[in-house]
């Protein structure tokens, strides 16, 4: 894949502006398509626990986005992370495929992300694992990924011949907001619905 894919790949899920974190992001190909796609009045926060990897791709950022506004961020994005927790999204371009429990890491993940925030997975639409690809989350698998973590269904965004494992597809889901509580017909009793 390429630059343009990487583009075509976020284009349905990203617009100019607002507040981004890319979770895993290595040395910075969807970061770049999300610099291209949110444009300078967005806020990105780059997240990768390989220091080697960010400064490879800070010196891209500096050379290609210069007005871009990015916070590199060494870190684990399974562990806390000092970023705002009303994020308008947040892109993982395969880094979920390397976690065991990828319901747990939406939920934990999905804290960061407003209600109605978008969550974009690119995966490799594969069902077998190997190890390049420890736990694959193929697309069939993602609506009840998302299920569990209490996110909208996932809607297909876009897919891409992989040179290694058949193609990558991207797809989006809604954070959702916090269920009400059931009205109850008596105050201070809850509607037990019978």
């Amino acid at each position: 894949m390429n630059a343009a894919d990487h583009v075509a790949l976020l284009r349905g899920a990203l617009q100019p502006g607002g507040t981004w974190a890319d979770l895993g992001s290595g040395t910075g190909a969807f970061t770049f398509a999300m610099a291209e796609l949110l444009g300078p009045d967005a806020m990105i926060y780059s997240v990768d626990t390989d220091g080697r990897s960010l400064v490879v791709q800070e010196q891209e950022l500096e050379a290609r986005f210069p007005a871009l506004r990015v916070e590199l961020i060494r870190a684990d994005f399974k562990d806390a992370l000092d970023i705002p927790s009303a994020l308008d999204g947040v892109v993982m371009a395969n880094s979920l495929h390397f976690q065991r429990d990828a319901c747990a890491v939406l939920i934990h993940v999905s804290g960061w992300v407003k209600p109605g925030g978008k969550i974009v997975v690119v995966e490799y639409d594969i069902e077998m694992h190997n190890p390049w690809v420890p736990y694959p989350v193929p697309f069939s698998r993602l609506p009840s990924v998302a299920a569990c973590a209490g996110l909208s269904a996932p809607r297909l965004l876009d897919s891409r011949p992989s040179r290694y494992h058949r193609r990558v597809y991207s797809a989006v889901c809604e954070k959702l907001p916090p269920a009400r509580p059931a009205r109850s017909s008596q105050p201070g009793r809850p509607d037990t619905g019978t």
